[in-house]
């Protein structure tokens, strides 16, 4: 089969390899759309992902597609069934999984090779974290649950209510995501964005309010001045995942209020904060990390009952031998959110 493979910073292949050979419990899934996201950028662009890949590997996380082999043992799924495999399942055995933080599972098993025309999922994410896809939902739209389910997950670890103003830093997939979202559940939404087409982007997804940071001398203030007697954020969540932004969310929000460092920074960065601040505010910080079997279920839900528009976050389409100049593509910044890659073309 023809498969994308990663061997290090910005150095993917399409390649030629083996079809994998499904074991017991195991199935074979033949790919009709994987989608590009912000992770696998920042794995692109790194060369690697402590917890997720390490090169040289199949690529790729976001997918849906069709069963074309089933394991012996596999219960519930059968050959030709449309469905959707996340890209990882935790051991529902080990100390945090009991907590019920099975994101934080000590044995959580990734998936990757999502960019091929095949590929094969594992028994226990078969049983932990794969879907049957109805005849009413596009593959495109189905692939989309892995983020929308840490979207979920992150806006409910943060406590957000009805009312609350939001501010999310960043316009990425996840960031608008998040815009969607929040609006979705009544919340007032303020969208800090760089570029002109993510001011377009951020508007469309629902935020009421917009700061584009290379059109205002100050975001923070900027920030503030659109808030109730310009006293901060109730919530600010950073997506972005840059020590700036990460200081940029501890400013914007108000007393009392919560900051979400949604977006990953890369590893050994350090940031300064204002302990002056933290402290005599209140100011709570959280940090959300992955999904779990219950927001999985909870965005398909979404998804499938169409109370999420998933289609709005793909602006491209390509074929799998051009994944290479797509992510060099999103590199330079261009206007593209998601792109979906159809392995078979």
């Amino acid at each position: 089969m023809t498969a994308a493979v990663l061997y290090g910073k910005e150095d993917v292949k399409i390649e030629r390899v083996p079809i994998p050979r499904v074991g017991e419990g195991e199935v074979l899934v033949k790919v009709q759309v994987a989608l590009t996201c912000g992770t696998d950028l920042k794995v692109y662009q790194r060369g690697y992902h402590a917890r997720m890949i390490v090169p040289p590997a199949l690529f790729g996380h976001e997918l849906a597609g069709v069963i074309e082999e089933v394991g012996h043992g596999v219960r519930g799924f059968k050959r030709g069934m449309r469905v959707v495999a996340l890209n990882s399942a935790p051991c529902q055995m080990c100390f945090y999984c009991k907590k019920h933080q099975e994101n934080l599972c000590e044995d959580l098993l990734f998936n990757n090779g999502a960019y091929a025309e095949y590929i094969k999922i594992p028994r226990r994410i078969v049983e932990l974290n794969m879907l049957e896809v109805p005849s009413g939902v596009k593959y495109e739209d189905a692939a989309m649950v892995e983020p929308l389910a840490c979207v979920l997950r992150g806006l409910h670890e943060t406590g957000v209510e009805i009312g609350d103003t939001v501010t999310i830093i960043g316009a990425g997939p996840i960031g608008l995501m998040f815009v969607q979202v929040a609006k979705a559940v009544g919340c007032n939404v303020i969208a800090v964005v760089k570029r002109d087409e993510q001011v377009v982007a951020a508007k469309q997804m629902g935020a009421h309010e917009i700061v584009q940071i290379t059109k205002v001398k100050d975001a923070v203030e900027a920030v503030h001045a659109l808030t109730p007697s310009k006293r901060g954020s109730d919530v600010v969540i950073e997506a972005v995942g840059r020590p700036q932004a990460w200081e940029w969310a501890t400013e914007m929000v108000r007393k009392g209020g919560t900051v979400n460092f949604f977006g990953g920074c890369a590893s050994g960065v350090k940031v300064e904060l204002d302990t002056n601040r933290l402290h005599y505010s209140e100011i709570t910080l959280k940090a959300t990390f992955h999904h779990t079997p219950d927001t999985v279920r909870k965005a398909f839900a979404l998804i499938a009952e169409k109370k999420i528009r998933p289609t709005e976050y793909i602006t491209g389409e390509a074929p799998l031998s051009r994944l290479q100049q797509v992510l060099r593509h999103m590199l330079d910044r261009g206007g593209d959110i998601k792109t979906a890659i159809i392995p078979g073309h």
